[in-house]
């Protein structure tokens, strides 16, 4: 059977006739991890369960697929494996951990943050010993698309194929600065964060709690707004229960959206990176910044597996891909930017989206700060050593979305982009050089 890959189709927009492979055979009733080449991927084949494992530790899995015959016929849904990956299926059941959480967020108020510390510390002691995700970033799903097209390329026997590049006037990469204020001290330290962005020319977002934190009034408001800064609505109270029930959850979503309307607000992050994208329905926003890269370290396990945008449903995701200010500095101890430094030449090398959780409530102090500037400097470098785009995710939405309609057509001997905002973007083509998928813009050298 021929089908179209739309996870293909979307990451490189692509003619549609690339983007096409044969699915041999029904699928297994049930998914399953398994390998494909070097890939751990999650999902339904097609020629049985022999290789499935009950969970993605990579020495738990038996080996990889068995070569089929022709490169472009493969046994598996390839967007089935891919939104399996971003929406995070493969993981167990959410009940012991919905319990945990409970007790965790009944005690809380009785603690302090050095108690909390050491409670968070012991939730993440085993962190190492997950090796699905990969950490410290996880390409999953850019390598699967990559491998497929490269396939595709070779079955079809052509060394070259247009596409519309990732980010807007050939960026190499995108760069995303968030700030979640949870409370008074994050609220009065704000002033000095953007004075502090200015001086590295850094756009960011403030994602600020609607209630009970602190007063989110017009002042506060208009004061980030005057600054260059973009408000998102995080979460209903911080409280950690957004997601613990479905009628409650919609019935927060209501006041949720509302303070979107208030606000004047495009984007959602849920507190503590709790979600669920199956309910993404009842989001009356464009965009949601809530699911991480990996999240071996979080509250809520798991990962989306990719360092792009993606659509979940009619909402735009902007993955968090690097690791949160709190957990370098609180868990795992570390005070210098080395993890960050890794992580950012690892999403640099897939060209994707670099995005940040810094709260201004954990760098007020001095040594964090320090920290945080250490990180500027170095995205400072960076920018002028590589095309780099520092956007607010207004921008990155309203682009990804402009590309997401935007279509490749013949025009003579060559091909041109069509679409509503296609001045600011920028054809290029995956080569295959030698067994390797390599990227050039029309007209220039390779650059990957």
């Amino acid at each position: 059977m021929l089908v179209l890959s739309q996870a293909i189709r979307d990451r490189y927009r692509c003619p549609d006739h690339i983007a096409t492979y044969n699915l041999v055979g029904a699928l297994d009733e049930k998914p399953g991890f398994f390998r494909f080449g070097s890939e751990t991927l999650y999902g339904r084949r097609s020629n049985g369960r022999e290789n499935f494992v009950e969970n993605g530790n990579d020495d738990q899995i038996p080996g990889a697929l068995a070569k089929v015959e022709n490169a472009s016929s493969l046994p598996f849904d390839v967007d089935e494996i891919v939104s399996n990956l971003q929406l995070e299926r493969y993981l167990d059941s959410r009940v012991d951990r919905a319990f945990l959480k409970q007790l965790y967020y009944w005690f809380r108020p009785l603690t302090n943050q050095a108690i909390r510390k050491r409670v968070q510390r012991f939730h993440a002691r085993k962190w190492q010993s997950t090796t699905f995700p990969h950490w410290p970033v996880d390409t999953t799903v850019e390598d699967l698309c990559e491998g497929l097209l490269l396939r595709g390329m070779q079955a079809r026997g052509v060394t070259q194929v247009p596409f519309i590049w990732f980010w807007p006037r050939g960026a190499s990469a995108c760069v995303l600065m968030t700030h979640d204020v949870e409370g008074n001290v994050g609220k009065e330290f704000c002033a000095e964060l953007l004075k502090i962005d200015h001086a590295f020319d850094l756009p960011a977002a403030y994602e600020v709690v609607p209630e009970e934190r602190y007063r989110v009034d017009p002042a506060f408001r208009e004061s980030l707004e005057d600054a260059g800064a973009e408000i998102v609505v995080q979460d209903l109270n911080h409280d950690g229960k957004l997601y613990d029930d479905k009628s409650e959850f919609l019935h927060r979503m209501e006041r949720i959206n509302g303070y979107a309307r208030e606000f004047g607000a495009s984007g959602f992050r849920a507190a503590v990176l709790y979600r669920n994208p199956e309910w993404y329905d009842a989001l009356h926003f464009a965009y949601d910044m809530s699911i991480p890269n990996v999240a071996h370290l979080d509250p809520q396990r798991g990962g989306c597996c990719t360092v792009m945008p993606f659509f979940v449903g009619s909402v735009l995701e902007l993955p968090v891909t690097t690791t949160q200010d709190y957990t370098l500095l609180h868990i795992l101890n570390d005070w210098s930017i080395d993890l960050w430094k890794d992580q950012i030449a690892r999403i640099l090398k897939k060209n994707g989206l670099i995005s940040f959780i810094v709260h201004p409530d954990y760098i007020a102090q001095e040594r964090a700060l320090s920290v945080y500037r250490a990180l500027l400097q170095h995205l400072s470098d960076l920018r002028q050593k590589n095309a780099l785009w520092f956007a607010l995710p207004k921008e990155i939405n309203n682009w990804w979305r402009a590309r997401s309609q935007m279509t490749i057509a013949r025009k003579g001997s060559g091909w041109q982009i069509e679409g509503e905002g296609a001045e600011n973007a920028v054809l290029a083509f995956a080569r295959n050089e030698r067994g390797k998928l390599t990227y050039q813009f029309a007209g220039s050298h390779a650059t990957a």
